[in-house]
Protein backbone atom coordinates (compact mmCIF):
# COMPACT_ATOMS: atom_id res chain seq x y z
CA UNK A 1 0.00 0.00 0.00
CA UNK A 2 1.24 3.33 -1.03
CA UNK A 3 1.81 5.66 1.90
CA UNK A 4 -0.17 9.26 1.35
CA UNK A 5 2.29 12.22 1.24
CA UNK A 6 -0.78 14.60 2.45
CA UNK A 7 -4.00 13.89 3.39
CA UNK A 8 -6.44 15.86 5.50
CA UNK A 9 -5.93 14.13 9.28
CA UNK A 10 -8.85 15.42 10.54
CA UNK A 11 -10.83 12.70 8.66
CA UNK A 12 -8.44 9.86 10.94
CA UNK A 13 -8.48 11.61 13.96
CA UNK A 14 -10.69 9.51 15.59
CA UNK A 15 -9.28 5.82 14.71
CA UNK A 16 -5.74 7.62 15.13
CA UNK A 17 -7.49 8.37 18.99
CA UNK A 18 -8.43 4.78 19.32
CA UNK A 19 -5.29 2.84 18.22
CA UNK A 20 -3.31 5.38 20.32
CA UNK A 21 -5.39 3.91 23.29
CA UNK A 22 -4.83 0.49 22.25
CA UNK A 23 -1.40 0.96 22.54
CA UNK A 24 -0.07 0.83 18.63
CA UNK A 25 2.90 2.82 17.92
CA UNK A 26 3.15 5.64 15.87
CA UNK A 27 4.37 3.25 13.22
CA UNK A 28 1.84 0.73 13.64
CA UNK A 29 -0.79 3.44 12.86
CA UNK A 30 0.69 4.48 10.01
CA UNK A 31 1.48 1.34 8.28
CA UNK A 32 -2.85 0.87 9.36
CA UNK A 33 -4.05 4.20 7.75
CA UNK A 34 -1.58 4.50 4.93
CA UNK A 35 0.08 7.19 6.22
CA UNK A 36 3.74 8.50 6.71
CA UNK A 37 4.93 8.02 10.59
CA UNK A 38 6.37 11.33 10.63
CA UNK A 39 2.43 12.62 9.70
CA UNK A 40 0.77 10.58 12.11
CA UNK A 41 4.15 11.73 14.92
CA UNK A 42 3.14 15.49 13.94
CA UNK A 43 -0.47 15.02 14.59
CA UNK A 44 -0.05 13.23 17.88
CA UNK A 45 2.26 16.31 18.99
CA UNK A 46 0.49 18.94 18.38
CA UNK A 47 -3.05 16.20 20.40
CA UNK A 48 -0.70 16.82 22.61
CA UNK A 49 -0.01 20.19 23.09
CA UNK A 50 -3.93 21.44 22.40
CA UNK A 51 -4.59 19.30 25.19
CA UNK A 52 -2.05 20.36 28.01
CA UNK A 53 -3.30 23.69 27.05
CA UNK A 54 -6.73 22.88 27.77
CA UNK A 55 -5.61 21.01 30.93
CA UNK A 56 -3.81 24.46 31.50
CA UNK A 57 -6.82 26.91 30.89
CA UNK A 58 -5.34 28.69 28.03
CA UNK A 59 -7.41 29.42 25.34
CA UNK A 60 -6.85 27.57 22.06
CA UNK A 61 -5.14 29.58 19.33
CA UNK A 62 -7.50 31.79 16.67
CA UNK A 63 -6.94 30.17 13.19
CA UNK A 64 -6.71 32.58 9.79
CA UNK A 65 -5.81 36.30 9.60
CA UNK A 66 -6.71 38.80 12.47
CA UNK A 67 -9.39 40.77 12.28
CA UNK A 68 -9.47 43.82 11.51
CA UNK A 69 -11.41 46.89 13.47
CA UNK A 70 -13.30 47.33 10.75
CA UNK A 71 -17.11 48.14 11.42
CA UNK A 72 -19.61 45.06 10.85
CA UNK A 73 -23.13 46.38 10.45
CA UNK A 74 -24.53 49.89 8.29
CA UNK A 75 -25.41 51.62 12.58
CA UNK A 76 -21.23 50.93 12.83
CA UNK A 77 -20.40 52.36 9.42
CA UNK A 78 -22.56 55.95 10.17
CA UNK A 79 -21.32 56.18 13.02
CA UNK A 80 -17.70 55.60 11.75
CA UNK A 81 -18.77 57.92 9.06
CA UNK A 82 -20.16 60.38 11.75
CA UNK A 83 -16.77 60.11 13.89
CA UNK A 84 -14.76 60.89 10.83
CA UNK A 85 -16.81 63.82 9.95
CA UNK A 86 -16.63 65.02 13.22
CA UNK A 87 -12.44 64.92 13.61
CA UNK A 88 -12.17 66.56 10.06
CA UNK A 89 -14.14 69.55 11.25
CA UNK A 90 -12.18 69.76 14.31
CA UNK A 91 -8.75 69.30 12.01
CA UNK A 92 -10.17 71.94 9.67
CA UNK A 93 -10.79 74.20 12.53
CA UNK A 94 -7.25 73.84 14.19
CA UNK A 95 -5.82 75.12 10.88
CA UNK A 96 -8.13 78.17 10.46
CA UNK A 97 -7.48 78.95 13.80
CA UNK A 98 -3.43 78.90 13.27
CA UNK A 99 -3.50 80.62 10.02
CA UNK A 100 -2.74 77.96 7.72
CA UNK A 101 -5.80 78.20 5.56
Amino acid sequence: MAKRKWTDIKKPEPEILRLREEGKTRQEIADLLGLEKIQVKNWVNRYNREQSRLAAGVPSKRRGRPATGKPKNEKEYQREIERLKMENQLLRDFLRLTGRK
